[in-house]
């Protein structure tokens, strides 16, 4: 009998092996779990520790989900429901897949859920790894903020999404955050190379800012010796520069200190120095200007919201007419009457001082007035080792532009001409037809406008209220005695002097007790020059 064909058989099989391979495709089958997938279970899981793993898998996934997931738990919005599917919720309550972003059932609601708990723990892994999940942001700003975050967390979770970073940025800025921020982390890491710590230690300490310092003095115990001994070496490194970088801060505080003292006391100087008058009320006529200042702002608050930020430049031509009205008032009024006779001047000049304390009493009441900060005054930035605030380098600056203008005005129009005339030689000047009587109320003037100038500047760092001049008067007669009386370049070398002087004596002294220590320093020098730094022969020293 003959056997079976083989062909026929082979033909038979092959459909078979088609239909079952068919099948086998056709058969769903669970996708293996990737790293976003494992990181959610971590999340569901519902126990602190299983949390922290879950933040620190999602900061290393790389899935493009990572940072909205870290962000809903960061903000708390992070829910879980009892088949351990994750949701998060916006603002509004609205309710999306956590692992895909497509919306969630209709019908569930946040009150179905539960909230996927965090500790203090899993917040600092939280803000370490929103740090390193936005390491990559197209935005040069963004890769810059999460690097410092990162330098701050120093989480080792982060460290590979750093040195991924770091491996493609090309920013400079950016990449030496990115470089302190892996030192950071490879210093207080145990398995790490002592070639790498090393290098660690002497990245931090080029940074050399307080938190390098700090960083370098918590090495692990078990670090090695040779790195302990480099920690050390940059340690004492950064406190010598941190020393010194401390001490140009306080000149800095020091300068800006003085302008605020040579803007308060370059006024006094024309009256007091040039004219001989001692104005107890000078202190009020700075007041006056900070009030100035206050009205325009509330003003354009009212009439002109847009303006605001140039209100700074709006209230000095004010400020200097307002107090310049009022200086030339009183000189018409009180201090002609009273010319050499300074005894009497000062008396007359505090009960004026007291009657215009009253008078914005009554018309702004006693409580303080703010006075708001421009926009483009309310930053910093830093210089070094230094941190300048644009405030006060504004007011330095302002300080600087109005004793140039006063310098301008004193040596190079007729009104400063006949006023030194009528300062050197009151008669001589009179019988060359200046009108001394007008030169005198001028003058006054002039101080008095330039005081209002004062009262502007000071009302973005003090308080604008009735007793505003009263912290100046006593340190501008400091700074016009000891600079030289009737000397404009005295009173700026004195205002700078006594400011960093005071800058550096209050670390040790304090406040009080440092302008005690000013005080007295001051009369022992006028002591030995009675005339101060710059003497300047005028009408109160005349024979």
């Amino acid at each position: 009998m003959p056997g079976p064909r083989p062909g026929i058989t082979r033909w038979r099989i092959l459909p078979l092996l088609c239909t079952l391979f068919a099948l086998f495709l056709a058969v769903p089958r669970p996708a293996a779990a990737g790293p976003l997938d494992a990181a959610l279970g971590y999340l569901a899981a519902g126990s602190y520790d299983e949390t922290l793993i879950g933040v620190n898998a999602l900061a290393a996934s790389g899935a493009s989900r990572a940072a909205a997931i870290v962000q809903a738990l960061n903000d708390g919005n992070l829910y879980v429901a009892d088949d351990h599917t994750l949701y998060i919720a916006d603002p509004s309550g609205k309710l999306t897949v956590a692992a895909t972003g497509a919306p969630a059932p209709a019908d569930l609601t946040t009150d179905d859920l539960d909230t996927v708990r965090v500790n203090n723990r899993i917040r600092n892994a939280v803000s370490a790894a929103l740090g390193a999940l936005t390491l990559q942001a197209p935005d040069p700003a963004k890769r810059l903020a999460a690097a410092k975050a990162v330098f701050a967390q120093r989480d080792a979770a982060a460290l590979p999404g750093v040195e991924a970073a770091l491996a493609h940025e090309s920013d400079p800025a950016v990449k030496a955050a990115l470089a302190e921020a892996r030192a950071a982390i490879l210093l207080a890491k145990a398995d790490v190379a002592e070639a790498d710590r090393l290098a660690a230690v002497h990245l931090l300490g080029q940074r050399g800012d307080e938190a390098a310092e700090a960083l370098l003095r918590g090495l692990p115990a078990d670090a090695p010796a040779a790195v302990k001994a480099a920690a050390q070496s940059e340690i004492a490194s950064i406190q010598t520069r941190l020393a010194l970088w401390g001490a140009l801060q306080n000149v800095w505080y020091g300068l800006s200190l003085g302008s605020v003292l040579l803007l308060a006391a370059i006024g006094l100087a024309i009256t007091f120095g040039v004219m001989g008058v001692i104005n107890m009320a000078h202190g009020e006529l700075v007041m006056l200007g900070a009030y100035t200042t206050f009205v325009v702002q509330q003003s354009i608050r009212t009439y002109a919201p847009g303006l605001f930020d140039a209100s700074l430049f709006i209230a000095p031509p004010l400020a200097f007419v307002v107090s310049g009205a009022v200086g030339i008032a009183i000189e018409r009024s009180v201090i002609r009457f009273l010319y050499g006779r300074p005894l009497e001047t000062l008396l007359a000049t505090w009960g004026l001082s007291l009657i215009l304390q009253q008078a914005v009493r009554s018309i702004f009441g006693a409580d303080n007035r703010q006075v708001g900060t421009p926009a483009w005054m309310s930053g910093s930035f830093p210089l070094g080792g230094l941190t300048i605030t644009d405030g006060r380098l504004a007011i330095v600056v302002f300080a600087l532009v109005v004793f140039g203008l006063l310098l301008l005005v004193l040596n190079r129009t007729s009104l400063g001409l006949q006023l030194r005339a009528v300062t050197q030689n009151r008669r001589m000047a009179g019988s060359m037809g200046i009108k001394t009587g007008r030169i005198d109320a001028l003058t006054f003037g002039l101080g008095s406008g330039v005081a209002g100038l004062a009262g502007v500047a000071l009302s973005q760092i003090d308080n604008v209220s009735p007793n505003l001049g009263q912290g100046y008067i006593i340190d501008s007669f400091m700074v016009v005695v000891f600079g030289g009386v009737g000397n404009l370049w005295g009173t700026l070398v004195g205002a700078l002097t006594l400011g960093i002087a005071n800058k550096f004596l209050e670390p040790y002294a304090g406040a009080v007790l440092g302008k005690i220590v000013l005080l007295v320093a001051i009369i022992l020098f006028i002591q030995k020059r009675p005339r101060g730094l710059f003497a300047l022969r005028g009408r109160a020293v005349e024979a």
